[in-house]
């Protein structure tokens, strides 16, 4: 928790896209469709767009800050709210002044326009009640909950990102992938989103993944795709902390993309009770070092297993074959 040396402003600050438009050649806007974007999970997705041209989009938005920002005689003056959206790929930061839509209301609306050519991947958007506060201006009294995130790519408005999954034909397949033919899939970590590769040549595994069969065969697939999926964790995690940025103090930070995620999602599992900056440093350290490294690897193969929900497949398996054998038995 940080601890700021001035009051800050309790209660709720929301924040909500109302509406996209997308500006393309010749100054042309076009709606976004409001599939594209999502309240509940807080997303907007620009892949959805049905034009592939679009060079900005203009966002709506909408704030709702504490009734007691307004209150007269109060601690703080001056108050403002921005929005403001960042995106750590490129080092893109974009502000936007919100207005209030009556006087003295809890509501504040505006707009924030960005530019296409200045975002490689997904960028966050949040709130801030901005004041003068014990005679100093701009600082920060609240900020929203939940940040949102707009995704130039996406072609779905879900926060947990859907793994990239291929099928292709090891045996004749791209070069780098022969090697692998004897194997049911090989995860990819050196693109934008890691990429399962799931191999055709295997056989059976492209209708046991894919297909609709009979209840044992569903529970068998669950528990593949978990496996598949603990790989994938497992994978990501060794590429996450192998290429790390390093400060000139030593600290390691965490990659802007979706490596970081990867990291902050799995870290509290494989260094449980530690802040996740520490525990980033700990396993650089360990990696790096002479020792530590392979004694991690438990707690490695647990966090990616954990997220893969393998226990409750195996559990789901166990139970169904349990009851596939009573009923044989009858």
């Amino acid at each position: 928790m940080k601890a700021f040396p001035y009051k800050r402003l309790s209660g709720v600050v929301s924040l909500r896209v109302t509406a996209v438009t997308l500006k393309g050649p010749g100054d042309s806007r076009e709606p976004l469709d409001t599939t594209a974007y999502s309240v509940v999970e807080q997303v907007v997705a620009l892949g959805l767009a049905e034009r592939d041209d679009w060079e900005s989009a203009r966002l709506k938005l909408s704030a709702t800050i504490p009734a007691r920002a307004g209150e007269p005689n109060a601690y703080w003056s001056d108050i403002a709210v921005v929005a403001v959206l960042t995106e750590k790929a490129t080092n893109t930061r974009i502000t936007a002044h919100l207005e209030p839509e009556t006087e003295g209301g809890r509501d504040w609306v505006g707009t924030l326009e960005m530019w296409r050519a200045d975002h490689l991947d997904r960028a966050v958007l949040a709130v801030h009640v901005v004041a003068t506060a014990d005679g100093v201006p701009g600082r920060v009294l609240a900020t929203s909950e939940r940040e949102w995130v707009v995704d130039v790519a996406a072609e779905a408005p879900l926060r947990q990102r859907e793994l990239d999954v291929r099928e292709v034909g090891f045996r004749e397949g791209p070069t780098w992938l022969r090697p692998f033919r004897d194997v049911p899939w090989i995860v990819d970590t050196s693109g934008e989103l890691p990429t399962v590769h799931v191999n055709t040549d295997f056989e059976g595994i492209t209708d046991l993944v894919g297909g609709d069969g009979p209840p044992v065969e569903g529970m068998v697939r669950d528990l593949l795709i978990a496996q598949m999926c603990t790989d994938v964790w497992t994978a990501v995690f060794h590429t996450a902390t192998g290429n790390l940025e390093i400060e000139d103090d030593g600290r390691p930070l965490f990659p802007p993309d979706w490596r970081g995620e990867v990291l902050r999602e799995m870290l509290p599992d494989v260094l449980p009770g530690r802040p996740v900056e520490e525990a980033l440093a700990e396993v650089h350290r360990r990696r790096t070092g002479t020792f530590g490294w392979l004694e991690l690897q438990p707690r490695i193969q647990f966090a990616a297993t954990r997220r893969a929900e393998v226990p409750k497949a195996l559990a789901t398996v166990i139970r169904g074959l349990d009851r596939f054998q009573q009923g044989a038995d009858v």
